[in-house]
């Protein structure tokens, strides 16, 4: 496991000395070339060794006939070799061959690079071979295989043989090796009390650590993983609690009042509130002006107007004198904001700038200008927030839009541009309300589920492959009444491996498809910075109609012409993702449609996207996912960054989540110092747990 607040810190003893100040050097058989190459694998002491768990586990199943083995499939046969042991050469490579037979046929086997192999193997003998075999020159054969005899099969047949990532240069036998050895050389104290242990049923720790790495029993490796991800899950929770009871958030240095401009700033909307707006700004009003530092987090569904909500706080921050900043997570989307907001508050009065990394230096050094003497009374931008040199007059208010995307030093980065100013962060990524309560207990939340009464529902449709023609003509339709149109696919270029549609080829096919009036373009994560911004910047003003792309649009881009989006693949995307996706439309006054095109008609893939189809509900779709998913991540891809434990999943083992949360809780309560408990809690697990 990584260092950071997944990876605990109880104590190895050897001679007195904590197994966390070993490094892997001191291992027996653990030279200077392989401590370099566990260095690649961030691995650098004992504790990041035993936490470097496997990616998988082999298993040695009863051995086959060679009549039925399939290419491609891994598996063993148990043969006779039937033929001498050839050896030659093959350029730089020595080649050593042979026949094995059993009563249903034979099969040609060879190993690169073990001439030993000639001397050691002998015509007669029996052994089992394991591997995955595959057709060469015109026959089946088995390359690399493993081998053992009878009798050593039998005992590899009652055993999980670890898999670990590896890196160029490093076997998985080494790795195994030095494991071994640790567990040889240390013993373990287990930082729960027995009774919690026995309580929720765990697995003592090295126990469970040795379990992960040497599985004996399918039922002994579910504990153990069990045990790991309650300790991945106590860890972090230890950490929020911790930070809520340090008193983290600071003292009110900014108290901001509700004055009347706010009050008819409401009132001169064209539209009411909605209960879920109301609720949120009464809870940052009570914030504002009480005795600490507001820290809040507004959690809305996808269109359920926290802009409004940030806007509203910016603009009572601004009517006490005091600076506000607001950092998105795209330049395209930053530029729309900083456009609304002139429009809102010009009119009043405010002062809004822009800085942007982009900009030209003689830009830049007027909005930096700008914001270090006030003039600047709001400030909307992106990461360039944060650059050195920037500085504020008197920043009260930072707020920063889609939280998960922007990492813990940038967040701390902005905060630190003002003197403990008030923190608002909002996300549009549904939590079930369970979850929730245990992973903001740091902070304060608003809930915002309802929708503004002037945006229509977006209708839904799941459909499969032999509607896309349909589908297409749809959205040619739309494009005629004026709108345009998104098109998702899941990747970006063709794949040999997974027939999924990729947004080259689909622009391709589209834009010889539709009219020459029509214009189709095309967009994917590996575009440079510039590329991106220019296609989404065209596809706003509505230079583009269609625009096909990956992922990348999910989150930085809003255009209120858009009121069709198609998915490929809907199947291969996490629920909440495909929610996130479909937020892209509906954001005008006209009737938007999704589309989710389906890549396969299983059963289970169909139920999952009629959840989906069923209801614009964030909320209730993750709660539905939560019963309906399996292993994976829930927000469909890992590049949220969004709490990657090694082993746990918050909706997964979501039981187990609550598990290690109510023990933080009864350890508290006792009286347990749970900075003691685990030792060496490092300011990351701090600094994360303040940010989550």
């Amino acid at each position: 496991m990584q260092a950071g607040f997944c990876c605990f810190q109880a104590l190895f003893r050897k001679r007195g000395v904590s197994y966390m100040s070993e490094k892997v050097r001191d291992i027996k058989g653990i030279g200077e070339k392989t401590e370099k190459l566990l260095r690649r694998l961030n691995i650098e002491t004992t504790d990041d060794l035993l936490h470097h768990y496997p990616r998988c586990y082999l298993t040695y199943g009863e051995p086959m006939d060679i009549g039925d083995i399939c290419p491609g499939t891994r598996c063993s046969v148990s043969a006779e070799i039937c033929s001498p042991i050839h050896l030659s050469a093959r350029g730089h490579k020595k080649l050593c061959t042979c026949l094995v037979a059993d009563q249903t046929g034979q099969l040609f086997i060879r190993w690169f690079n073990m001439p030993y192999l000639k001397s050691s193997l002998s015509q007669g003998d029996r052994y089992v071979f394991t591997g995955i075999p595959v057709f060469k020159n015109g026959r089946l054969m088995l390359e690399q295989p493993e081998f053992a005899s009878p009798s050593k099969y039998r005992e590899l047949s009652r055993t999980f043989q670890p898999v670990y990532p590896l890196t160029a240069g490093l076997s998985n036998k080494t790795l195994q090796k030095a494991i071994r050895s640790v567990f040889s050389s240390f013993t373990l104290e287990d930082y729960l009390p027995e009774e919690v242990r026995d309580y929720y049923d765990l697995k003592e720790e090295g126990e469970a650590l040795c379990e992960i790495h040497f599985p004996t029993d399918p039922d002994r490796l579910e504990a153990a993983k069990k045990r790991i991800i309650f300790d991945e899950f106590f860890r972090f929770t230890a950490a929020l609690e911790m930070v809520k009871d340090r008193g983290e958030h600071a003292l009110n240095r900014h108290v901001i009042r509700w004055p009347q401009e706010v009050k008819d700033f409401l009132s001169s909307l064209p539209y009411p509130l909605t209960r879920g707006q109301t609720m949120a700004l009464e809870d940052i009003r009570n914030d504002l002006a009480g005795t600490m530092a507001m820290n809040r987090l507004i959690q809305g569904d996808v269109g359920s107007g926290k802009t409004l909500v940030a806007m509203t706080a910016m603009y009572a921050v601004v009517t006490n004198g005091a600076q506000a900043a607001f950092m998105a997570p795209t330049e395209v989307l930053a530029r729309q904001h900083y456009e609304n907001y002139v429009r809102t508050f010009a009119p009043l009065g405010v002062r809004v700038g822009l800085l942007l990394g982009s900009m030209k230096s003689a830009e830049k050094r007027e909005a930096k200008k700008g914001c270090a003497s006030g003039d600047f009374q709001m400030v909307i931008g992106t990461h360039a927030l944060i650059q050195e040199g920037v500085s504020f007059s008197d920043l009260a208010l930072v707020i920063t839009d889609e939280q998960h995307r922007f990492g813990v030093r940038q967040r701390d980065a902005l905060m630190k541009k003002g003197e403990d100013p008030h923190v608002l962060v909002m996300s549009a990524t549904p939590i079930p309300r369970t979850l929730a309560i245990i992973l903001y207990r740091d902070l304060d939340v608003s809930i915002m589920r309802d929708m503004p009464a002037d945006r229509l529902p977006i209708k839904n449709a799941v459909v499969g492959q032999k509607s896309r023609s349909t589908a297409w003509n749809f959205i040619r339709k739309e494009i005629e009444k004026g709108h345009q149109a998104y098109i998702i696919c899941p990747l970006i270029e063709e794949s040999e491996s997974l027939d999924a549609e990729n947004v080259q080829e689909y622009a391709r096919n589209l834009t010889m498809t539709f009219p020459p009036s029509i214009r189709v373009s095309f967009l994917h994560g590996r575009m440079s910075a510039e590329e991106k911004k220019e296609i989404m910047e065209d596809f706003a003003s509505g230079k583009i109609h269609v625009l096909v792309s990956t992922t990348v649009i999910e989150v930085g881009i809003d255009v209120p012409g858009a009121t069709v989006i198609l998915i490929e693949n809907a199947e291969r995307f996490g629920l909440a993702q495909l929610h996130q996706l479909r937020g892209r439309v509906g954001r005008g006054r006209d009737q938007s449609y999704c589309i989710f095109l389906s890549g396969t008609d299983q059963k289970e893939a169909m139920d999952r996207l009629a959840v989906i189809g069923g209801s614009n509900d964030g909320f209730a779709i993750a709660e539905e996912d939560l019963k309906l998913r399996g292993p994976g991540d829930f927000f469909g891809t890992k590049q949220s960054g969004t709490l990657s434990f090694s082993l746990g999943d918050i909706y997964e083992h979501a039981g187990i989540l609550t598990m290690a949360s109510e023990a933080v809780e009864l350890l508290k309560s006792r009286g347990y110092d749970l900075g003691g408990m685990i030792p060496g809690l490092l300011e990351n697990d701090l600094n994360y747990a303040r940010n989550i």
